[in-house]
């Protein structure tokens, strides 16, 4: 039993060890946290909408309307003047609310002369994440709840009954939507069209961004294993190279490739943009939103360098690869870093987080092309360019991090050791 207990014993020391351990702890945490986002999304829809009301007309149906609003949401603003639509949106917007909704003069005669009757929904959008949109759903649903009991209110009444045919008892309201987000004013579109619309870009950029991080990253530890493994790397660090030339040479070659990985993923985003735009029924670019030849420039550069940065970041992990086997385990924190802004982005819009999950997430190299086509379609260059700075600030960083570990031949070439008050240098044992 003795040699069982070893053999088991030295399996599980093996295997059990910290990379293997962490990154099963990592996405417990990572996971666990997605599932505490996801249940918050009950307490959300649950919260009664933040809006206001300017109530031009006074006519019975309005009052009804205007007193089912009232009860089943949080009015923050009343007015009956419609001149302070733009007082209203702002006492709303600083409350956080959704939307500034009008019933005009004239509402219960539309309705009374068999027309629908118009309520103006003037959105306030603050992003495009799942989890943004749940506020702007609860109150489409309320509208929905408003023309419903309307309809019942109508038909009870025998008055009203006699004079507004079935049709319009039926669909007694109509909803003119205008969308306020990030400065621009888009008239006949509501934030759920939007959302929906960009719903695949939120999801798809991320992912496709995560494989070619992690891709890219994967292939240069592998090789800075493979490399010790096969002693050619002690070989070349013996050769009259200098070692910032080698460090520059082995990242030059990633990141060409890594450029042309995304060529190829912005010829397959456009393309890909223009399908979805067309199989949603709604043409973004009608409303001013869409990408121009300097913006795919952008979103190409931003991802580039993101490579290079995440690049010379899995060379400087690559140092401390003793093989080929420990090398694959190294791409463990690579992988993790570009998760973090994927599912973070696909639940929230950037600008709706909290300042220091933004700081968290800037830091985070991965993050700038995964949100950068989303900035661009509504004209915000300014965190797009801040990210692009701050990504070849990263990338030189990590660079000339590799050059000093390269020249200071740790764990590569052998190590220092202090014996009895001596320096011994132990070199390698050779297989």
């Amino acid at each position: 039993m003795r040699p069982l207990s070893n053999i088991f014993s030295k399996e599980v020391r093996e295997l059990l060890t910290p990379a293997t351990v962490l990154p099963i702890v990592v996405l417990a945490i990572l996971f666990g946290s997605l599932g505490g986002i996801m249940g918050d999304v009950g307490g959300e829809a649950s919260k009664p909408p933040i809006i206001g009301i300017i109530q031009q007309d006074d006519s019975e149906l309005a009052n009804y309307t205007a007193m089912i609003l009232d009860s089943e949401s949080d009015v923050v603003y009343k007015s009956t003047d419609i001149a302070n639509i733009d007082e209203g949106l702002k006492a709303v917007s600083s409350a956080g609310g959704t939307a500034l909704l009008v019933i005009p003069q004239g509402f219960g005669d539309d309705i009374q002369s068999n027309r629908s009757g118009t309520i103006r929904v003037y959105w306030i959008m603050k992003g495009t994440g799942m989890l943004d949109t749940i506020s702007s759903a609860s109150l489409d649903g309320l509208l929905g709840v408003t023309d419903k009991m309307l309809s019942m209110y109508i038909l009870e009444n025998e008055d009203m009954r006699a004079s507004v045919n079935v049709t319009t008892a039926l669909n007694p309201t109509i909803k003119n939507e205008t969308t306020t987000f990030k400065g621009q004013t888009l008239e006949g579109i509501s934030p759920s069209s939007i959302s929906a619309t960009l719903s695949s870009q939120n999801m798809v950029v991320p992912l496709i961004v995560l494989m070619v991080i992690i891709m890219s990253g994967s292939t240069v530890i592998a090789s800075m294993g493979l490399e010790k493994e096969n002693k050619t790397l002690e070989t070349l660090l013996t050769m009259p190279v200098k070692r910032s030339h080698i460090v520059i040479g082995k990242l030059g070659g990633a990141a060409v490739v890594g450029l042309l990985m995304a060529f190829i993923y912005m010829l397959g985003m456009s393309s890909y943009l223009n399908s979805l735009q067309g199989s949603a029924g709604l043409n973004l670019s009608d409303y001013g939103i869409g990408l121009e030849t300097l913006d795919f420039v952008l979103v190409g550069l931003s991802l580039f360098l993101a490579v290079v940065a995440g690049l010379g970041l899995c060379l400087v992990i690559g140092v401390f690869a003793r093989d080929y086997k420990s090398a694959q385990s190294l791409t463990m924190p690579i992988t993790f870093l570009a998760m973090i802004p994927m599912f973070v982005l696909m639940m929230k819009d950037f600008a709706t987080l909290p300042g220091a999950v933004q700081a968290g997430l800037f830091a985070i190299p991965f993050t700038h092309p995964m949100m950068a086509m989303n900035n661009l379609m509504f004209g915000d260059y300014t965190l797009v360019v801040a990210g692009i700075v701050y990504e070849a600030i990263f990338a030189s960083a990590m660079m000339a991090v590799a050059v000093i570990l390269f020249k200071k031949d740790i764990l590569v070439t052998g190590r220092k050791k202090k014996r009895e008050g001596k320096e011994v240098r132990t070199w390698p044992r050779r297989r």
